[in-house]
């Protein structure tokens, strides 16, 4: 047979995609270069104002730390409780996730900031009912250890993070019930024929294996917080960015420079988080299986073997 004339499948669509792609990527240069409203200089000095950059640091920032760090430790926990074999445990982790992940975040911060000062004035620690037999016994002790003060309380930062963290708490049980879940239960039967107790299996064995499948979606629900913490507006917390932000534009009514402005350290933020989470994800990963760019070096390795250099 003669030499075969093969030709590659066409693809106009690709074409036609590609000249799309680029007809938007231009009006969108030819937007920002010509229209002088955008006023990136202006941006740019909002972006290192000191009030923005404290609204970064601590609204942001610490926001998405403590919200984060309360969210994961009692999502870990509520994911426990779920897989229990008590009932009651079950029950209660079934409950309060899903009673969190119906309510819309800023609706929480909203009750949290308004809704629980208008019911409560302070709230008391100390013996349940020790108000009311301290005074059917007439006595001067009502049982009470600690006041706090919700109408001061509900407007700090600690409050936002409170809300937010019991919040992500919900997101948090399911990520890590599924990690759980991934792992094979021979690990935990070989690691208990080992005498090893319940705790320890979980924390030497079962949740280091569950991280491979933990932290893509923590890594995601951490860029989304970052996001979220503009949700302290309900409150309302004022050491915020984009509370600052949106401050500084109504005061100069230069509005879109401070959008762009926000946007900018957003954007900032999470790319920095978006590195963060690819090396963790490939140090977690390690030994299951292997990248494309691995596999395809491999096999350009084995095409490259000469003849007779293969193995036994």
């Amino acid at each position: 047979p003669g030499a075969i004339h093969a030709r590659p499948v066409p693809h106009p669509w690709r074409w036609v995609a590609v000249i799309i792609i680029a007809v938007l990527v231009a009006m969108m240069i030819s937007s920002f270069v010509t229209n002088e409203k955008w006023n990136f200089p202006v941006a740019l000095q909002i972006m290192n104002q000191q009030p923005v950059l404290e609204g970064l640091w601590k609204g942001t920032i610490v926001g998405t730390i403590g919200a984060m760090i309360l969210g994961v430790v009692g999502g870990v926990l509520l994911a426990v409780m779920r897989l229990s074999e008590n009932p009651v445990l079950r029950w209660v982790s079934f409950v309060y996730t899903w009673f969190f992940r119906g309510i819309p975040r800023i609706v929480l911060l909203g009750m949290i900031g308004t809704g629980i000062p208008f019911l409560y004035n302070s709230l008391d620690f100390g013996v349940p009912f020790g108000q009311q037999f301290a005074h059917l016994l007439g006595l001067s002790n009502d049982f009470t250890f600690f006041h706090l003060s919700l109408q001061a309380f509900s407007s700090t930062l600690l409050a936002g993070i409170i809300g937010l963290g019991m919040s992500e708490a919900a997101y948090m049980a399911e990520i890590a019930r599924a990690g759980i879940i991934s792992v094979d239960p021979g690990q935990r039967e070989a690691a208990q024929a080992l005498g090893m107790s319940s705790g320890r299996t979980m924390r030497r064995i079962v949740l280091p294996q569950a991280m491979r499948v933990i932290v893509p979606p923590t890594g995601n629900e951490t860029i989304a917080m970052v996001k979220d913490t503009s949700l302290f507006v309900a409150i309302p917390i004022i050491t915020e960015l984009y509370y600052q932000v949106q401050i500084i534009g109504t005061r100069t009514l230069e509005i879109m420079a401070s959008y762009v402005a926000v946007v900018a350290w957003y954007l900032i933020v999470c790319s920095v988080l978006m590195v963060g989470q690819y090396y963790l994800e490939r140090y977690f990963g390690r030994g299951f299986g292997q990248s494309k760019r691995a596999a395809r070096r491999a096999q350009q390795q084995r095409v490259a073997r000469p003849a007779g250099m293969g193995g036994a």
